[in-house]
């Protein structure tokens, strides 16, 4: 469908003024909004000039036509001119025009939604633009152009100095109205901004957590493994003793039947011994899950006297020796840590001594900004290969399997760690051996 509406001949500057003036009338009575109005107006303008420039005359068309079920208002701008030769190379999408030429029509193609040009050496040029009606519009019909038409007759003479006046304030309308567009687009622009830090501190906070939570299951894996390992030793270290218990019953209960009661005495006095043995166990086990998870207030707490007390608590033999460096410090600590930590040690020096005349030194002295004790003894000492394992549980080194639970040396780690300092063992062959272990300066009184 085409319905024409009327021609403009262009013949001088006044005719571009009105095809302009036209251009926006008739989008205004389509429903065409004002900033496209502008555009529309603006592009037949530009076409128009050109026409006028480069030919000389030509005319300008305006007509209604519908494609694909869409209605455009249509600007058909023709002239009788030479035509124009490159008029291809020309509208390229990259293409830039040489000099002054062929401006208006690529900025004329940029305002409309269609844009067509057909040019012929001596036949002339056809310019086509549309601008697309809304839905909404108000009728279109032949009676409705007619009442334009007498509209347009009934106006008075155009002005150019008005209608470029009237043309300069709508661009300058046009014009606030972009600014307020590039306002709101730099808004919105600084929300999205916003919104995208946001979104990175965000996928940085959850990329942390999930880092954590991989080192969390890494660590649960690890405690898991040590409970499996922890409760598979703890069950057969008790069914040693729990046996034996169970085995000189059934002795006794042998020799009660027989009326033999010369060996129960001694046979009762084997079967509390595996009940003390059970009983070390069991402590060792509360300690060793239990060091370093009790928040445990700091007293005084004097070394000298500290030692003296865990001396005559585990009796020593006769044939050892015991020699203390007098002047111990005096600190202000957890007490039940310095107790366990030289407790566990003295009570190895003695167990594990072979020697016929034994001994055990326990010495301290001040060394890079700590305190640094040691417990020594002269006993059958520690193979190098396992030095590094003797302080993870269970690992009591191939020589005192059978006369330890295995968890002496790792309660003391668990302490040292607690404390963050260090602890270490010097042997050689069958020299000896040396614990080590450092405490913080600055509990001292």
């Amino acid at each position: 469908m085409e319905r024409d509406i009327l021609t403009i001949k262009l013949e001088n500057e006044l005719d571009i003024v009105l095809a302009y003036k036209r251009a926006m009338q008739l989008s205004t009575f389509c429903g065409i909004a004002l900033a496209n109005q502008t555009k529309f107006a603006t592009a037949v303008s530009e076409i128009s000039r050109n026409v006028l420039e480069h030919v000389g005359q030509g005319i300008i068309k305006y007509s209604i036509v519908e494609t694909d079920g869409h209605l455009y208002l249509e600007g058909l701008v023709t002239d009788r001119g030479r035509g124009i030769s490159n008029v291809e190379e020309l509208l390229k999408q990259h293409a830039q025009p040489q000099g002054l030429k062929g401006w208006g029509i690529l900025n004329s193609r940029k305002l409309v939604e269609y844009f067509a040009i057909n040019s012929e050496y001596e036949k002339g040029t056809r310019v086509t633009l549309r601008k697309e009606i809304p839905h909404n519009h108000p009728p279109i019909n032949k009676a409705i152009i007619k009442g334009w038409l007498e509209h347009f007759k009934e106006e008075s003479d155009i002005s150019p100095y008005a209608e470029i006046k009237t043309q300069n304030m709508q661009l300058i309308e046009l014009l606030d109205q972009l600014r307020l567009k590039n306002i709101e687009t730099e808004y919105q622009l600084e929300e999205i901004r916003r919104l995208n830090a946001q979104l990175q501190t965000s996928n940085h906070e959850i990329s942390t957590l999930l880092q954590e939570r991989d080192k969390s299951n890494e660590k649960l894996t690890v405690i898991n493994r040590e409970l499996d390992k922890f409760a598979h030793i703890v069950s057969h270290d008790l069914k040693g003793p729990i046996y034996n218990i169970y085995s000189l019953a059934r002795i006794i209960e042998e020799d009660i039947a027989e009326d033999n009661f010369n060996d129960i005495s001694k046979t009762a006095g084997m079967i509390k011994a595996q009940a003390t043995r059970m009983e070390k166990f069991i402590y060792d086990v509360l300690l060793y899950s239990t060091a370093g998870k009790q928040s445990i207030p700091k007293t005084k707490v004097d070394l000298n006297i500290l030692i003296q007390n865990l001396l005559h608590s585990h009796s020593i033999p006769a044939h050892i020796k015991v020699a203390v460096k007098p002047g111990l410090p005096t600190l202000f600590t957890e007490e039940i840590y310095l107790q366990q930590i030289f407790s566990n040690l003295i009570s190895n020096a003695i167990k594990y001594n072979d020697k016929e005349e034994g001994y055990i030194f326990i010495d301290y002295q001040v060394k890079e900004g700590l305190l640094q004790f040691s417990v020594a003894d002269n006993g059958p000492g520690i193979p190098l290969a396992e030095q590094e394992t003797i302080f993870k549980a269970y690992e009591t080194g191939s020589l005192h399997r059978n006369i330890s639970t295995g968890l002496g040396l790792s309660i003391i780690d668990k302490i040292i760690q607690l404390k963050k300092t260090a602890i270490w063992v010097e042997s050689k062959g069958r020299n000896g051996t040396t614990f080590k272990f450092t405490w913080p300066i600055d509990e001292v009184i």
